[in-house]
Protein backbone atom coordinates (compact mmCIF):
# COMPACT_ATOMS: atom_id res chain seq x y z
CA UNK A 1 0.00 0.00 0.00
CA UNK A 2 2.62 2.37 0.78
CA UNK A 3 5.55 0.25 0.36
CA UNK A 4 8.54 2.13 -0.74
CA UNK A 5 7.09 5.79 0.00
CA UNK A 6 9.64 7.95 1.96
CA UNK A 7 8.83 11.36 3.22
CA UNK A 8 11.47 13.47 1.46
CA UNK A 9 12.94 16.45 2.85
CA UNK A 10 10.75 18.86 0.34
CA UNK A 11 7.48 17.06 1.62
CA UNK A 12 8.55 17.69 5.35
CA UNK A 13 8.87 21.34 4.30
CA UNK A 14 5.52 20.85 2.70
CA UNK A 15 4.31 19.31 5.82
CA UNK A 16 5.62 21.73 8.71
CA UNK A 17 3.81 24.53 6.49
CA UNK A 18 0.88 23.05 6.40
CA UNK A 19 1.17 22.33 10.54
CA UNK A 20 1.51 25.81 11.16
CA UNK A 21 -1.99 26.26 10.53
CA UNK A 22 -4.66 25.77 12.83
CA UNK A 23 -7.78 23.06 12.24
CA UNK A 24 -11.16 24.39 11.96
CA UNK A 25 -13.22 22.52 13.74
CA UNK A 26 -17.81 21.97 12.19
CA UNK A 27 -20.33 20.94 14.24
CA UNK A 28 -22.88 18.53 13.47
CA UNK A 29 -25.55 21.34 13.35
CA UNK A 30 -23.70 22.79 10.51
CA UNK A 31 -22.57 19.24 8.70
CA UNK A 32 -26.32 18.97 8.29
CA UNK A 33 -27.56 22.42 7.53
CA UNK A 34 -24.89 22.79 5.17
CA UNK A 35 -25.75 18.96 3.23
CA UNK A 36 -29.03 18.70 3.28
CA UNK A 37 -29.98 20.18 -0.44
CA UNK A 38 -26.31 19.48 -1.97
CA UNK A 39 -25.80 20.77 -5.16
CA UNK A 40 -22.61 20.09 -7.83
CA UNK A 41 -21.85 23.42 -6.68
CA UNK A 42 -22.22 22.99 -2.83
CA UNK A 43 -20.50 19.77 -3.15
CA UNK A 44 -17.33 21.80 -4.86
CA UNK A 45 -16.92 24.18 -2.09
CA UNK A 46 -17.12 21.36 0.33
CA UNK A 47 -14.78 19.88 -1.96
CA UNK A 48 -12.72 23.10 -1.66
CA UNK A 49 -13.23 22.91 2.10
CA UNK A 50 -11.53 19.50 2.62
CA UNK A 51 -8.94 20.05 0.06
CA UNK A 52 -7.89 22.74 2.32
CA UNK A 53 -8.35 21.31 6.23
CA UNK A 54 -7.61 17.42 5.59
CA UNK A 55 -3.67 18.44 4.52
CA UNK A 56 -3.70 20.36 7.69
CA UNK A 57 -5.13 17.75 10.03
CA UNK A 58 -2.67 15.44 8.17
CA UNK A 59 0.05 17.57 8.76
CA UNK A 60 -0.44 18.02 12.10
CA UNK A 61 -0.38 14.46 13.15
CA UNK A 62 2.76 13.41 10.78
CA UNK A 63 4.38 16.49 12.85
CA UNK A 64 3.27 14.31 15.97
CA UNK A 65 3.91 11.23 14.81
CA UNK A 66 7.82 11.98 14.64
CA UNK A 67 8.22 13.61 17.73
CA UNK A 68 6.82 11.57 20.46
CA UNK A 69 8.30 10.99 23.62
CA UNK A 70 10.37 7.52 24.88
CA UNK A 71 11.44 6.83 21.39
CA UNK A 72 7.90 5.24 20.26
CA UNK A 73 8.74 7.25 17.25
CA UNK A 74 11.19 4.76 16.33
CA UNK A 75 8.85 1.99 16.69
CA UNK A 76 8.00 -0.17 12.94
CA UNK A 77 4.51 0.54 13.69
CA UNK A 78 4.32 4.15 14.43
CA UNK A 79 6.80 4.64 11.41
CA UNK A 80 4.21 2.63 8.95
CA UNK A 81 1.16 4.76 10.48
CA UNK A 82 3.67 8.12 9.69
CA UNK A 83 4.27 7.17 6.22
CA UNK A 84 0.07 6.29 5.67
CA UNK A 85 -0.54 10.16 7.16
CA UNK A 86 2.23 11.55 4.97
CA UNK A 87 1.41 9.52 1.59
CA UNK A 88 -2.34 10.80 2.22
CA UNK A 89 -1.22 14.42 2.66
CA UNK A 90 1.13 14.56 -0.36
CA UNK A 91 -2.17 12.82 -2.34
CA UNK A 92 -4.49 15.97 -1.45
CA UNK A 93 -1.94 18.47 -2.18
CA UNK A 94 -0.94 17.24 -5.26
CA UNK A 95 -4.25 16.84 -6.82
CA UNK A 96 -5.25 19.28 -9.28
CA UNK A 97 -7.00 22.20 -8.93
CA UNK A 98 -9.90 23.46 -11.07
CA UNK A 99 -10.28 26.53 -13.45
CA UNK A 100 -14.11 27.42 -13.35
CA UNK A 101 -15.70 30.05 -15.12
CA UNK A 102 -15.60 33.94 -13.78
CA UNK A 103 -19.78 33.72 -13.27
CA UNK A 104 -19.36 30.69 -11.17
CA UNK A 105 -16.63 31.82 -9.18
CA UNK A 106 -18.29 34.53 -7.96
CA UNK A 107 -21.56 32.63 -6.97
CA UNK A 108 -18.83 30.59 -5.36
CA UNK A 109 -17.40 32.99 -2.85
CA UNK A 110 -20.06 34.46 -0.13
CA UNK A 111 -19.97 38.05 0.12
CA UNK A 112 -21.46 40.51 3.00
CA UNK A 113 -24.74 40.75 1.74
CA UNK A 114 -25.11 36.94 2.40
CA UNK A 115 -24.28 37.80 5.72
CA UNK A 116 -27.24 36.13 7.23
CA UNK A 117 -27.31 33.46 5.22
CA UNK A 118 -23.92 32.11 7.09
CA UNK A 119 -24.37 28.62 8.60
CA UNK A 120 -24.57 29.38 12.63
CA UNK A 121 -21.23 29.52 14.56
CA UNK A 122 -20.66 26.46 16.56
CA UNK A 123 -19.77 26.31 20.36
CA UNK A 124 -16.73 25.51 22.24
CA UNK A 125 -16.81 21.46 23.27
CA UNK A 126 -17.83 20.68 26.78
CA UNK A 127 -16.02 17.58 26.97
CA UNK A 128 -12.65 18.93 26.18
CA UNK A 129 -10.41 18.06 29.06
CA UNK A 130 -6.35 19.60 29.21
CA UNK A 131 -4.70 17.17 26.61
CA UNK A 132 -7.04 19.02 24.33
CA UNK A 133 -6.51 22.92 25.29
CA UNK A 134 -3.01 23.41 26.42
CA UNK A 135 -1.27 26.22 25.13
CA UNK A 136 0.51 23.90 22.78
CA UNK A 137 -2.36 23.16 20.33
CA UNK A 138 -4.50 24.92 18.42
CA UNK A 139 -7.38 26.56 19.07
CA UNK A 140 -10.19 24.74 17.26
CA UNK A 141 -12.39 27.21 15.83
CA UNK A 142 -9.70 27.93 13.42
CA UNK A 143 -9.64 31.54 14.97
CA UNK A 144 -6.46 30.91 17.03
CA UNK A 145 -3.80 32.40 17.23
CA UNK A 146 -0.71 31.27 18.70
CA UNK A 147 2.33 31.43 17.16
CA UNK A 148 -0.02 29.42 13.85
CA UNK A 149 -1.63 31.53 11.35
CA UNK A 150 -5.26 32.47 11.43
CA UNK A 151 -7.55 30.98 9.16
CA UNK A 152 -11.33 32.20 8.32
CA UNK A 153 -13.98 30.63 10.52
CA UNK A 154 -15.63 27.25 8.85
CA UNK A 155 -19.26 28.66 9.02
CA UNK A 156 -18.06 31.19 6.23
CA UNK A 157 -15.57 28.67 4.33
CA UNK A 158 -18.13 26.34 4.10
CA UNK A 159 -21.31 28.27 2.84
CA UNK A 160 -22.18 29.14 -0.99
CA UNK A 161 -25.28 30.75 -2.36
CA UNK A 162 -25.51 29.01 -5.37
CA UNK A 163 -29.40 29.74 -5.30
CA UNK A 164 -29.08 31.52 -9.19
CA UNK A 165 -27.57 28.82 -10.85
CA UNK A 166 -29.53 25.99 -11.93
CA UNK A 167 -26.81 24.73 -14.92
CA UNK A 168 -23.15 23.57 -13.58
CA UNK A 169 -20.80 22.67 -15.95
CA UNK A 170 -19.42 19.47 -16.65
CA UNK A 171 -16.20 19.86 -14.95
CA UNK A 172 -17.40 20.69 -11.94
CA UNK A 173 -19.20 17.01 -11.49
CA UNK A 174 -15.75 15.38 -12.67
CA UNK A 175 -14.01 16.83 -10.01
CA UNK A 176 -15.95 16.23 -7.41
CA UNK A 177 -16.41 12.76 -9.04
CA UNK A 178 -12.66 12.61 -8.93
CA UNK A 179 -11.88 14.07 -5.50
CA UNK A 180 -14.47 11.65 -3.49
CA UNK A 181 -12.70 8.72 -5.49
CA UNK A 182 -9.26 10.15 -3.50
CA UNK A 183 -11.03 10.59 -0.30
CA UNK A 184 -12.43 7.08 -0.88
CA UNK A 185 -8.90 5.47 -1.25
CA UNK A 186 -7.50 7.49 1.71
CA UNK A 187 -10.02 6.16 4.19
CA UNK A 188 -9.35 2.72 2.63
CA UNK A 189 -5.49 3.11 3.59
CA UNK A 190 -6.17 4.43 7.23
CA UNK A 191 -8.72 1.18 7.87
CA UNK A 192 -6.01 -0.42 10.09
CA UNK A 193 -4.54 2.62 11.90
CA UNK A 194 -5.97 2.10 15.38
CA UNK A 195 -4.83 -1.43 15.57
CA UNK A 196 -1.11 -0.55 13.55
CA UNK A 197 -0.53 1.79 16.75
CA UNK A 198 -2.29 -0.01 19.18
CA UNK A 199 0.77 -3.13 17.66
CA UNK A 200 3.14 0.24 18.09
CA UNK A 201 2.46 0.54 21.51
CA UNK A 202 3.12 -2.84 22.33
CA UNK A 203 6.52 -2.68 20.09
CA UNK A 204 7.07 -0.14 22.61
CA UNK A 205 6.42 -1.97 25.94
CA UNK A 206 8.18 -4.98 25.27
CA UNK A 207 11.06 -2.73 24.10
CA UNK A 208 11.32 -1.00 27.37
CA UNK A 209 10.05 -3.88 29.31
CA UNK A 210 6.79 -1.84 30.28
CA UNK A 211 3.59 -2.66 32.27
CA UNK A 212 2.06 -0.11 31.29
CA UNK A 213 1.85 2.98 29.11
CA UNK A 214 2.74 6.85 30.87
CA UNK A 215 0.26 9.58 30.98
CA UNK A 216 2.11 11.49 28.52
CA UNK A 217 1.43 8.62 26.14
CA UNK A 218 -1.80 8.14 26.81
CA UNK A 219 -2.51 11.94 26.60
CA UNK A 220 -1.19 11.70 22.88
CA UNK A 221 -3.34 8.47 21.92
CA UNK A 222 -6.51 10.39 23.02
CA UNK A 223 -5.46 13.36 20.46
CA UNK A 224 -4.25 11.20 17.82
CA UNK A 225 -7.77 8.76 18.23
CA UNK A 226 -9.88 11.96 18.61
CA UNK A 227 -8.44 13.60 15.26
CA UNK A 228 -8.83 10.28 13.45
CA UNK A 229 -12.12 9.78 14.65
CA UNK A 230 -12.89 13.76 13.20
CA UNK A 231 -10.85 13.05 9.99
CA UNK A 232 -13.00 9.92 9.00
CA UNK A 233 -16.23 11.55 9.89
CA UNK A 234 -15.27 14.90 7.63
CA UNK A 235 -14.57 12.10 4.78
CA UNK A 236 -17.45 9.65 5.48
CA UNK A 237 -19.55 12.82 5.69
CA UNK A 238 -18.60 13.59 2.03
CA UNK A 239 -18.50 10.59 0.32
CA UNK A 240 -21.98 9.89 1.40
CA UNK A 241 -23.00 13.50 0.12
CA UNK A 242 -21.32 12.97 -3.39
CA UNK A 243 -22.46 8.99 -3.50
CA UNK A 244 -25.68 8.00 -1.75
CA UNK A 245 -29.06 8.50 -3.01
CA UNK A 246 -31.16 11.26 -0.91
CA UNK A 247 -32.79 10.23 1.95
CA UNK A 248 -35.61 12.35 4.13
CA UNK A 249 -34.08 11.30 7.51
CA UNK A 250 -30.43 11.19 6.38
CA UNK A 251 -27.92 13.97 5.64
CA UNK A 252 -25.09 12.45 4.48
CA UNK A 253 -23.76 9.76 7.38
CA UNK A 254 -25.57 11.80 9.84
CA UNK A 255 -29.39 10.75 10.91
CA UNK A 256 -31.68 13.82 11.39
CA UNK A 257 -33.82 11.73 13.47
CA UNK A 258 -31.63 8.70 14.83
CA UNK A 259 -33.87 6.85 16.69
CA UNK A 260 -32.16 5.66 20.33
CA UNK A 261 -34.42 2.86 21.11
CA UNK A 262 -34.01 1.09 17.50
CA UNK A 263 -30.15 2.06 17.94
CA UNK A 264 -29.68 0.55 21.32
CA UNK A 265 -31.72 -2.79 20.95
CA UNK A 266 -29.86 -3.87 17.97
CA UNK A 267 -26.58 -2.80 20.08
CA UNK A 268 -28.07 -5.55 22.55
CA UNK A 269 -28.63 -7.73 20.24
CA UNK A 270 -25.20 -7.66 18.49
CA UNK A 271 -23.31 -8.09 21.72
CA UNK A 272 -25.64 -10.45 23.15
CA UNK A 273 -24.67 -12.29 20.40
CA UNK A 274 -20.87 -12.07 20.89
CA UNK A 275 -21.36 -13.36 24.12
CA UNK A 276 -23.13 -16.43 23.31
CA UNK A 277 -20.92 -17.35 20.87
CA UNK A 278 -17.53 -16.56 22.67
CA UNK A 279 -18.65 -18.41 26.00
CA UNK A 280 -20.47 -21.31 23.63
CA UNK A 281 -23.72 -20.41 25.42
CA UNK A 282 -27.29 -20.99 24.20
CA UNK A 283 -28.83 -17.84 26.36
CA UNK A 284 -26.57 -15.34 27.59
CA UNK A 285 -27.51 -12.41 30.31
CA UNK A 286 -30.65 -10.71 29.80
CA UNK A 287 -30.67 -7.28 29.22
CA UNK A 288 -33.76 -4.92 30.05
CA UNK A 289 -34.37 -1.41 27.78
CA UNK A 290 -36.32 1.05 29.22
CA UNK A 291 -36.40 3.65 26.49
CA UNK A 292 -39.45 5.96 24.99
CA UNK A 293 -39.94 4.34 21.70
CA UNK A 294 -40.04 7.66 19.48
CA UNK A 295 -36.78 9.50 21.41
CA UNK A 296 -34.87 11.01 18.41
CA UNK A 297 -32.40 13.30 17.41
CA UNK A 298 -29.65 14.64 14.99
CA UNK A 299 -26.91 12.12 15.34
CA UNK A 300 -24.21 9.84 13.46
CA UNK A 301 -25.99 6.22 14.74
CA UNK A 302 -22.80 4.34 13.68
CA UNK A 303 -20.59 6.37 16.83
CA UNK A 304 -23.87 5.61 19.04
CA UNK A 305 -24.22 1.86 17.86
CA UNK A 306 -20.26 1.28 18.44
CA UNK A 307 -20.85 3.14 21.90
CA UNK A 308 -22.98 0.80 23.46
CA UNK A 309 -21.99 -2.37 21.80
CA UNK A 310 -18.80 -1.86 23.55
CA UNK A 311 -20.22 -0.96 26.54
CA UNK A 312 -22.98 -3.74 26.77
CA UNK A 313 -19.78 -6.40 26.03
CA UNK A 314 -18.16 -5.20 28.91
CA UNK A 315 -20.93 -5.12 30.92
CA UNK A 316 -22.42 -9.03 29.64
CA UNK A 317 -18.60 -10.40 30.36
CA UNK A 318 -18.22 -9.01 33.81
CA UNK A 319 -21.61 -10.60 34.87
CA UNK A 320 -21.08 -14.34 32.90
CA UNK A 321 -17.64 -14.04 34.87
CA UNK A 322 -19.11 -13.71 38.00
CA UNK A 323 -22.20 -16.19 38.18
CA UNK A 324 -20.20 -18.65 35.81
CA UNK A 325 -21.25 -20.26 32.52
CA UNK A 326 -23.62 -22.63 34.07
CA UNK A 327 -26.12 -20.09 35.61
CA UNK A 328 -27.66 -19.49 32.14
CA UNK A 329 -31.33 -19.20 33.48
CA UNK A 330 -30.10 -17.44 36.72
CA UNK A 331 -27.98 -14.35 35.32
CA UNK A 332 -28.82 -11.00 36.85
CA UNK A 333 -30.34 -8.61 34.25
CA UNK A 334 -28.44 -6.00 32.91
CA UNK A 335 -30.60 -2.82 32.36
CA UNK A 336 -30.11 0.25 30.53
CA UNK A 337 -32.67 3.42 30.89
CA UNK A 338 -32.28 5.96 28.16
CA UNK A 339 -33.26 9.61 29.49
CA UNK A 340 -33.63 13.03 27.77
CA UNK A 341 -32.87 16.21 29.38
CA UNK A 342 -33.01 19.58 27.97
CA UNK A 343 -29.57 19.56 27.27
CA UNK A 344 -28.40 16.03 27.48
CA UNK A 345 -29.33 12.46 25.97
CA UNK A 346 -28.47 10.11 29.11
CA UNK A 347 -28.05 6.68 28.59
CA UNK A 348 -26.87 4.64 31.86
CA UNK A 349 -25.92 0.72 31.43
CA UNK A 350 -26.22 -0.74 34.94
CA UNK A 351 -24.89 -4.05 35.33
CA UNK A 352 -24.10 -6.65 38.42
CA UNK A 353 -21.26 -7.90 37.52
CA UNK A 354 -19.20 -7.35 40.73
CA UNK A 355 -17.65 -4.20 39.75
CA UNK A 356 -14.28 -2.74 39.67
CA UNK A 357 -12.24 -2.03 42.61
CA UNK A 358 -11.29 1.43 43.13
CA UNK A 359 -7.84 1.03 42.74
CA UNK A 360 -8.14 0.19 39.31
CA UNK A 361 -10.49 2.69 38.41
CA UNK A 362 -8.21 5.11 37.06
CA UNK A 363 -6.74 2.38 34.83
CA UNK A 364 -9.62 1.33 33.05
CA UNK A 365 -9.62 4.76 30.75
CA UNK A 366 -5.84 3.94 29.78
CA UNK A 367 -5.03 2.06 26.15
CA UNK A 368 -4.43 -1.61 26.63
CA UNK A 369 -5.36 -2.13 30.17
CA UNK A 370 -7.17 -4.70 30.08
CA UNK A 371 -8.04 -7.36 32.70
CA UNK A 372 -8.49 -10.83 30.07
CA UNK A 373 -5.25 -12.77 30.84
CA UNK A 374 -3.74 -11.66 27.59
CA UNK A 375 -0.27 -13.95 28.11
CA UNK A 376 0.29 -13.76 23.89
CA UNK A 377 1.27 -9.55 23.59
CA UNK A 378 0.22 -9.45 20.59
CA UNK A 379 -2.68 -8.50 17.59
CA UNK A 380 -4.47 -11.55 15.69
CA UNK A 381 -3.58 -10.60 11.87
CA UNK A 382 -7.48 -10.66 10.84
CA UNK A 383 -7.59 -7.99 13.67
CA UNK A 384 -7.00 -5.13 11.11
CA UNK A 385 -9.98 -4.29 10.07
CA UNK A 386 -11.25 -0.96 11.83
CA UNK A 387 -11.56 0.82 15.36
CA UNK A 388 -14.86 -1.81 16.58
CA UNK A 389 -13.99 -4.57 14.74
CA UNK A 390 -12.52 -6.38 18.13
CA UNK A 391 -12.99 -9.54 19.86
CA UNK A 392 -15.19 -10.25 23.51
CA UNK A 393 -12.53 -8.41 25.13
CA UNK A 394 -8.84 -7.97 25.65
CA UNK A 395 -7.80 -5.44 23.11
CA UNK A 396 -8.26 -2.62 26.35
CA UNK A 397 -9.20 -0.28 23.37
CA UNK A 398 -12.94 -0.61 24.19
CA UNK A 399 -13.67 2.16 27.44
CA UNK A 400 -11.17 4.68 26.16
CA UNK A 401 -12.30 4.79 22.62
CA UNK A 402 -15.73 4.95 23.39
CA UNK A 403 -15.27 7.88 25.40
CA UNK A 404 -13.39 9.56 22.42
CA UNK A 405 -16.89 9.07 20.28
CA UNK A 406 -18.84 10.17 22.77
CA UNK A 407 -16.76 13.04 23.33
CA UNK A 408 -16.80 14.02 19.76
CA UNK A 409 -20.23 15.64 19.33
CA UNK A 410 -19.89 17.34 22.57
CA UNK A 411 -20.94 14.74 25.01
CA UNK A 412 -19.42 12.12 27.84
CA UNK A 413 -18.68 9.03 29.54
CA UNK A 414 -18.75 8.42 33.10
CA UNK A 415 -18.51 4.86 34.60
CA UNK A 416 -19.39 4.37 38.62
CA UNK A 417 -18.24 1.20 39.89
CA UNK A 418 -19.52 -0.56 43.31
CA UNK A 419 -16.86 -2.83 44.14
CA UNK A 420 -18.73 -6.55 44.89
CA UNK A 421 -22.02 -5.48 43.43
CA UNK A 422 -21.64 -4.06 39.84
CA UNK A 423 -20.87 -0.74 37.33
CA UNK A 424 -23.36 1.67 36.09
CA UNK A 425 -22.02 3.16 32.96
CA UNK A 426 -23.23 7.03 31.87
CA UNK A 427 -23.17 8.02 28.29
CA UNK A 428 -23.87 11.62 27.70
CA UNK A 429 -25.30 12.54 24.51
CA UNK A 430 -25.34 16.18 23.36
CA UNK A 431 -28.70 16.45 22.30
CA UNK A 432 -28.34 20.40 20.74
CA UNK A 433 -25.88 19.06 18.40
CA UNK A 434 -23.85 23.00 18.40
CA UNK A 435 -20.58 21.76 19.94
CA UNK A 436 -17.75 21.68 17.44
CA UNK A 437 -15.12 18.88 17.17
CA UNK A 438 -12.44 18.99 19.52
CA UNK A 439 -9.26 19.39 17.55
CA UNK A 440 -6.33 17.92 19.08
Amino acid sequence: MSAGFRITPALWDKIHHFASFPQTGVSLQQMVLFGQNPSQGTLLKASQFLSEELPVRLAHRVKELDELPHNLSDMPSIKKVKNWYAQSFEELIDFPTIHLPPNIRQALMSSKNDEFHHLPESKPNPSLGEAFTSPSHASANGNGYNKLKLRVPMERRYYANTHGITHWPPEIQDYNKRFTKLLEHIKHRHDPTVTTVAQGVLEWKRSQNARHIGLDMQAWLDRFYMSRIGIRFLIGQHVALNTQQAHEDYVGIICTKANVHDIVQEAIENARFVCEEHYAMFKGPPVQLICPPSLSFPYVPGHLSHICFELLKNSLRAVVERFGVDSEDHFPPIKVVVVEGKEDITIKISDEGGGIARSAIPLIWTYMYTTMDRSNESLEQDFQASDFKAPMAGFGYGLPLSRLYARYFGGDLRLISMDGFGTDVYIHLNRLSSSREPLP
